[in-house]
């Protein structure tokens, strides 16, 4: 079989601990980023971008975000949709004050501020945690959509209370407002998930990650061992807030375009990316990606099938994908709760060890 560890050797520590050991994950890997970059962008069109691709590469960012906090930290957050808001109105006020500022430097800047705004709101789990700290971060959710909707200044004093993104050029390109391309937007948003996965990857699996994964397994005896709960428990808010509101600035500047805080970052948007990490496995990268696409493909996939194939009212469509959703989410809370993550890795243990599996 060719999936296997046996004449895979490694001649030096480097080489032992990079990040896909396995050759042929490393080639698995290096060919979804030749189809990601090489191919996609010169077939994509504004369906598949506006209805599967942007919004999967958007909420992945999101999903590995809040996976950091509580797959690999342990710290129960609600608040992800509130912390999302931040980083769009951040970028629309910079968008805004600042005219000449790249989009690039306004989404990092939009990550940066709504880190600072999470470590915050990350002080309460010094002190409580579990069901208590997820309160926390609910009202913390609560809180945020109310300042960004009662605040006339975050939003510039419109009379709608609705932000639109002006226009942005990137190389000639643009990748905000109604005359950006598809591709244009695809690539902007591969760009970043490629660069924070790398990061995400490869914090989890360093001191950083393992310092987390211990307060997240028993943090008294984290603490005994000599990891410090206020510095881990801070950075994870902090990374994890920074991602979220990288996706939020995305989600409002290069996908939506025009949003209402409450309708786009209100509770729904948090419990949806909490079902991601949840479906996808807690304390994996892979099952970021994997419960983003679950959740992004299959209600298209179901309403496709329903209102086009079937021809069925949309309305009714729409209530069958929600009971669809809904019973496949209690379906791997019982049967893997580990999610797809977990999955994945029992088959590619059965592949090593084929064809004597457990």
């Amino acid at each position: 079989m060719f999936y296997r560890e046996a004449g895979d050797f490694k001649t030096s520590y480097a080489e032992d601990n990079q990040t896909f050991p396995i050759a042929f994950d490393r080639y698995r890997y290096y060919f979804v980023l030749f189809v990601g970059l090489a191919i996609v962008p010169f077939v994509i069109n504004d369906y598949w971008a506006n209805a599967i691709l942007l919004p999967f590469l958007i909420y992945a960012i999101a999903a590995i975000g809040l996976n950091i906090l509580t797959g690999y930290c342990g710290q129960v957050s609600l608040g992800t949709g509130g912390f999302m808001a931040v980083g769009a109105y951040t970028s629309y006020k910079l968008m805004t004050a600042f005219p000449w500022m790249d989009m690039v430097t306004i989404t990092i800047l939009s990550g940066v501020m709504t880190a600072m705004v999470g470590v915050m709101f990350g002080l309460p789990s010094l002190r409580i945690k579990g069901f208590y700290l997820a309160v926390a971060t609910l009202a913390a959710q609560f809180f945020l959509v109310w300042m960004f909707n009662k605040v006339p200044w975050f939003f510039n004093y419109s009379a709608s209370g609705q932000i639109s993104a002006p226009e942005r050029f990137l190389f000639g390109q643009a990748i905000t407002g109604p005359n950006a391309e598809a591709w244009v937007k695809y690539l902007f948003c591969f760009a970043f998930v490629f660069v924070l996965a790398w990061i995400a990857r490869n914090l989890t699996r360093g001191s950083v990650g393992r310092q987390w994964m211990a307060i997240r397994d028993m943090d008294i005896a984290a603490e005994i061992i000599g990891v410090n709960p206020l510095k881990a428990k801070l950075t994870a808010f902090a990374v994890s807030s920074f991602y979220v509101g990288i996706a939020g600035s995305l989600l409002f500047t290069v996908f939506l375009g025009a949003v209402e805080v409450g309708a786009s970052y209100g509770i729904q948007r948090s419990f949806l990316i909490l079902f991601m990490i949840i479906i996808g496995g807690l304390g994996s990268i892979f099952g970021s990606f994997a419960g983003a696409a679950f959740m992004v493909i299959l209600p298209v996939a179901l309403r496709n099938f329903f209102a086009g194939t079937l021809g069925w009212d949309p309305a009714l469509a729409t209530h069958f994908e929600f009971v669809i959703v809904g019973a496949l989410i209690m379906f791997f809370l019982i049967v893997e709760p580990h999610g797809l993550a977990r999955l994945w890795a029992l088959l590619k243990e059965k592949l090593r060890l084929w064809p004597f599996p457990h």
